[in-house]
Protein backbone atom coordinates (compact mmCIF):
# COMPACT_ATOMS: atom_id res chain seq x y z
CA UNK A 1 0.00 0.00 0.00
CA UNK A 2 1.61 3.34 -1.01
CA UNK A 3 1.64 6.17 1.67
CA UNK A 4 -0.99 9.26 1.05
CA UNK A 5 1.46 12.61 -0.39
CA UNK A 6 2.49 14.90 2.47
CA UNK A 7 1.12 18.33 3.03
CA UNK A 8 2.76 20.96 2.10
CA UNK A 9 3.95 23.54 5.28
CA UNK A 10 1.75 25.52 4.24
CA UNK A 11 -1.37 23.35 3.98
CA UNK A 12 -0.14 21.48 7.08
CA UNK A 13 0.13 24.29 9.02
CA UNK A 14 -3.84 25.46 7.97
CA UNK A 15 -5.07 22.35 9.40
CA UNK A 16 -2.82 22.15 12.30
CA UNK A 17 -3.73 25.58 13.32
CA UNK A 18 -7.56 25.20 12.61
CA UNK A 19 -7.27 21.47 14.61
CA UNK A 20 -6.12 23.02 17.77
CA UNK A 21 -8.51 26.41 17.54
CA UNK A 22 -11.06 23.73 17.01
CA UNK A 23 -10.27 22.04 20.00
CA UNK A 24 -12.48 22.72 22.87
CA UNK A 25 -11.10 25.86 25.27
CA UNK A 26 -12.24 23.25 28.63
CA UNK A 27 -9.80 20.27 26.71
CA UNK A 28 -7.61 23.06 26.08
CA UNK A 29 -7.45 24.37 29.86
CA UNK A 30 -7.14 20.78 31.27
CA UNK A 31 -3.71 20.75 27.96
CA UNK A 32 -2.39 23.31 29.71
CA UNK A 33 -2.87 22.93 32.82
CA UNK A 34 -0.94 19.50 32.54
CA UNK A 35 2.08 20.67 30.43
CA UNK A 36 2.78 23.58 33.12
CA UNK A 37 3.26 20.54 36.00
CA UNK A 38 4.74 19.12 33.45
CA UNK A 39 7.38 22.10 32.78
CA UNK A 40 7.55 23.09 36.78
CA UNK A 41 8.78 19.19 37.55
CA UNK A 42 11.42 20.02 34.20
CA UNK A 43 12.52 23.08 36.11
CA UNK A 44 12.81 21.66 39.30
CA UNK A 45 14.93 18.68 37.44
CA UNK A 46 17.24 20.64 35.64
CA UNK A 47 17.26 24.18 37.36
CA UNK A 48 17.92 26.87 34.59
CA UNK A 49 18.67 30.10 35.51
CA UNK A 50 16.80 31.75 32.58
CA UNK A 51 13.80 31.43 30.69
CA UNK A 52 12.98 32.39 27.08
CA UNK A 53 9.02 32.58 27.83
CA UNK A 54 6.28 33.38 25.14
CA UNK A 55 2.67 35.23 25.80
CA UNK A 56 0.28 32.40 23.72
CA UNK A 57 -1.38 33.54 20.89
CA UNK A 58 -3.58 31.92 18.68
CA UNK A 59 -4.72 29.51 20.71
CA UNK A 60 -1.81 28.34 21.59
CA UNK A 61 -0.62 26.50 25.06
CA UNK A 62 -1.36 28.76 28.16
CA UNK A 63 1.39 28.61 30.73
CA UNK A 64 1.14 32.25 32.53
CA UNK A 65 -0.80 30.62 35.37
CA UNK A 66 2.94 29.15 36.43
CA UNK A 67 5.36 31.95 35.79
CA UNK A 68 5.05 33.77 38.63
CA UNK A 69 6.15 30.12 40.43
CA UNK A 70 8.84 29.73 37.89
CA UNK A 71 9.85 33.21 39.01
CA UNK A 72 9.81 31.89 42.92
CA UNK A 73 11.91 29.24 41.42
CA UNK A 74 14.77 31.86 40.91
CA UNK A 75 14.50 31.42 37.84
CA UNK A 76 15.17 34.98 35.63
CA UNK A 77 12.23 35.36 32.91
CA UNK A 78 12.24 36.57 29.25
CA UNK A 79 10.05 37.62 27.12
CA UNK A 80 10.47 37.44 23.17
CA UNK A 81 10.79 41.09 21.13
CA UNK A 82 10.10 40.96 17.37
CA UNK A 83 13.21 43.59 16.38
CA UNK A 84 12.71 43.81 12.66
CA UNK A 85 11.85 40.83 10.16
CA UNK A 86 14.19 38.41 9.10
CA UNK A 87 16.41 39.04 12.25
CA UNK A 88 16.45 37.40 15.67
CA UNK A 89 14.61 37.71 18.59
CA UNK A 90 15.53 39.33 21.10
CA UNK A 91 15.11 38.90 24.85
CA UNK A 92 13.74 41.00 27.29
CA UNK A 93 13.95 40.94 30.95
CA UNK A 94 10.33 40.50 32.46
CA UNK A 95 8.71 39.62 35.74
CA UNK A 96 4.55 39.00 36.92
CA UNK A 97 3.57 42.46 37.21
CA UNK A 98 5.60 44.17 34.96
CA UNK A 99 3.99 47.32 32.99
CA UNK A 100 3.37 45.92 28.95
CA UNK A 101 2.92 47.35 25.94
CA UNK A 102 1.84 45.34 22.45
CA UNK A 103 4.26 44.87 19.36
CA UNK A 104 3.63 45.12 15.91
CA UNK A 105 1.57 42.15 15.79
CA UNK A 106 -0.26 42.73 18.51
CA UNK A 107 1.77 40.06 21.00
CA UNK A 108 2.39 42.02 24.67
CA UNK A 109 5.75 42.52 25.34
CA UNK A 110 7.52 44.63 28.29
CA UNK A 111 7.31 48.29 28.29
CA UNK A 112 11.18 48.29 29.38
CA UNK A 113 13.23 47.29 26.50
CA UNK A 114 16.56 48.34 28.31
CA UNK A 115 17.17 45.51 30.07
CA UNK A 116 17.74 41.91 27.64
CA UNK A 117 19.37 38.97 28.42
CA UNK A 118 20.37 35.78 26.00
CA UNK A 119 18.07 33.05 28.14
CA UNK A 120 19.44 29.62 29.02
CA UNK A 121 16.50 28.01 27.60
CA UNK A 122 13.98 29.23 25.32
CA UNK A 123 10.52 27.71 25.51
CA UNK A 124 8.91 27.37 21.98
CA UNK A 125 5.32 27.32 21.09
CA UNK A 126 4.70 24.75 18.36
CA UNK A 127 1.94 24.99 15.62
CA UNK A 128 3.38 21.41 14.68
CA UNK A 129 6.47 19.13 15.39
CA UNK A 130 7.49 15.69 14.13
CA UNK A 131 9.10 12.50 15.44
CA UNK A 132 12.91 13.75 14.97
CA UNK A 133 11.37 17.09 17.22
CA UNK A 134 11.59 19.30 14.04
CA UNK A 135 9.11 22.75 15.24
CA UNK A 136 6.75 24.17 12.74
CA UNK A 137 5.78 27.44 13.89
CA UNK A 138 3.75 30.36 11.93
CA UNK A 139 6.77 30.63 9.02
CA UNK A 140 8.76 33.43 9.85
CA UNK A 141 11.50 31.69 10.90
CA UNK A 142 12.25 33.74 14.25
CA UNK A 143 13.08 30.97 16.28
CA UNK A 144 15.07 29.33 13.63
CA UNK A 145 17.64 32.28 13.49
CA UNK A 146 17.45 33.10 17.10
CA UNK A 147 18.48 29.19 17.86
CA UNK A 148 21.21 29.48 15.13
CA UNK A 149 23.09 32.41 16.91
CA UNK A 150 25.83 31.45 19.33
CA UNK A 151 25.01 30.84 22.35
CA UNK A 152 22.42 28.56 21.60
CA UNK A 153 19.94 28.28 24.42
CA UNK A 154 18.31 24.58 25.17
CA UNK A 155 15.31 24.75 23.07
CA UNK A 156 12.16 22.96 24.31
CA UNK A 157 9.12 23.17 22.10
CA UNK A 158 5.48 23.54 23.80
CA UNK A 159 2.75 22.11 21.88
CA UNK A 160 -0.02 20.04 22.27
CA UNK A 161 0.25 16.20 21.65
CA UNK A 162 -2.06 16.36 18.81
CA UNK A 163 0.36 18.85 17.11
CA UNK A 164 2.67 15.67 16.00
CA UNK A 165 2.38 15.55 12.05
CA UNK A 166 4.90 14.39 9.74
CA UNK A 167 6.75 16.74 7.90
CA UNK A 168 10.24 17.07 6.55
CA UNK A 169 12.53 19.31 8.12
CA UNK A 170 13.83 22.10 5.96
CA UNK A 171 17.53 23.51 5.56
CA UNK A 172 17.09 26.70 7.85
CA UNK A 173 14.88 24.33 10.67
CA UNK A 174 16.61 23.63 13.90
CA UNK A 175 15.28 20.48 15.59
CA UNK A 176 14.20 21.14 19.72
CA UNK A 177 16.13 19.59 22.02
CA UNK A 178 12.85 18.20 23.46
CA UNK A 179 9.31 18.55 22.69
CA UNK A 180 7.00 18.72 25.97
CA UNK A 181 2.69 18.35 25.72
CA UNK A 182 0.16 17.48 27.99
CA UNK A 183 1.70 13.60 27.77
CA UNK A 184 5.45 14.35 29.01
CA UNK A 185 8.01 15.26 26.67
CA UNK A 186 9.76 13.38 23.78
CA UNK A 187 13.27 12.32 24.54
CA UNK A 188 16.17 14.65 23.44
CA UNK A 189 19.65 15.35 23.80
CA UNK A 190 20.34 16.88 27.01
Amino acid sequence: MTQPPLLSRPALRKNLLALRRNTAPTMRQQWDSAIAQNLLAWCSLHRPTSLGLFWPIQAEPDLREIYPELQKMGIQLALPLVQEKQQPLLFLEWQSGDAMDTDEYGIPVPQQRERSLIPQVLLIPCVGYNRDKFRMGYGGGYYDRTLAKQPRPLALGIAYAQAQADFAAEAHDIAMDEILTENGKLKGNF
